[in-house]
């Protein structure tokens, strides 16, 4: 028995099943922890939610970004861009089955005592049983009646700071911002979307979510597994691993053992299925 937790796969398929045939996977034996943007700009999205649906019991993943801007647009609430390619799911004859499915997904899993799972990161101000709290609270919204009206007042990156007096909308969207988008944060905990690129070339006053000033979740008790900074790459730290490795872009697709002593990561390199812009 194995437990793998597997980084951003953006609808690649391929790539996620030569994977799995490198791991010796086995469906009944292992399981698998992925940290979310299944679909998003990749040529397969329809497949790919197909495929780790019907492994069942044996597969989760977290809500990502990528994720969530697929279910808004399929709600008439978010703009499809460019580089979405996204048609080929919304336009196939189950897709009404795989979007209820990538609905239901949490935004934050804990594989094994002392692991916690998120697509982007766990903000600084919370700790791990505020996490949950948070996490709970969007997912009853998202997967609830009013989820339309959700997907409606999603998008923004206001408010960028915690406040246990937030309510609302407002509340909803930090909630989901920091668990699906969040990268850097300021020295007092505020959020900020202005750079994506590696903490070493990052402006002065920004720090990367797990090493901002003042985190509350204590390293030593929890480790939280991510993906979604492709430009961070595979990197592990006190209190952290992050696991997108930019598959999509022509990198790797990255698992990590998650049930062993120590990690073990198993990396495939990835053909390039869309070039940066």
């Amino acid at each position: 028995m194995a437990d793998y937790a597997i980084g951003d796969v953006h609808a690649c398929l391929d790539p996620l099943r030569r994977l799995l045939e490198r791991l010796q996977f086995d469906p009944v034996r292992d399981r698998l922890w992925f940290t979310g943007d299944l679909v998003g700009r990749g040529p397969q999205a329809a497949e790919t939610l197909r495929f780790i649906r019907d492994l069942g019991e044996a597969a989760e993943s977290v809500l990502g970004n990528h994720d969530l801007h697929c279910l808004a647009v399929a709600a008439g609430h978010g703009r499809r861009r460019r580089n979405d390619r996204l048609e080929p799911l919304l336009e196939a004859p189950d897709a009404v089955d795989l979007l209820d499915w990538l609905r239901h997904r949490p935004l934050l899993t804990e594989p094994e005592r002392g692991l916690a799972l998120v697509h982007a990161g766990i903000p600084p101000q919370w700790d791990l049983a505020t996490a949950r709290q948070c996490a709970r609270e969007a997912e009853n919204q998202l997967r609830g009646e009013a989820s339309d009206t959700l997907f409606a007042n999603l998008y923004g990156n206001e408010p960028a700071s915690w406040s246990a007096e937030l309510s609302g909308w407002p509340k909803l969207r930090f909630i989901i911002n920091a668990f699906t988008r969040m990268r850097f944060c300021r020295a007092d905990g505020r959020l900020d979307f202005s750079d994506n690129g590696p903490p070493e070339e990052a402006p002065d006053g920004l720090y990367p979510w797990y090493e901002t000033p003042g985190r509350r979740l204590q390293a030593e008790e929890t480790t939280v597994i991510s993906g979604h900074w492709s430009r961070l790459g595979c990197r592990q730290g006190p209190g952290y691993a992050a696991l997108d490795t930019g598959c999509l872009w022509g990198g790797q697709l990255t698992a990590m053992r998650i049930d062993s002593t120590a990690p073990v990561f198993t990396q495939l390199d990835c053909p390039a299925t869309l070039q940066p812009s």
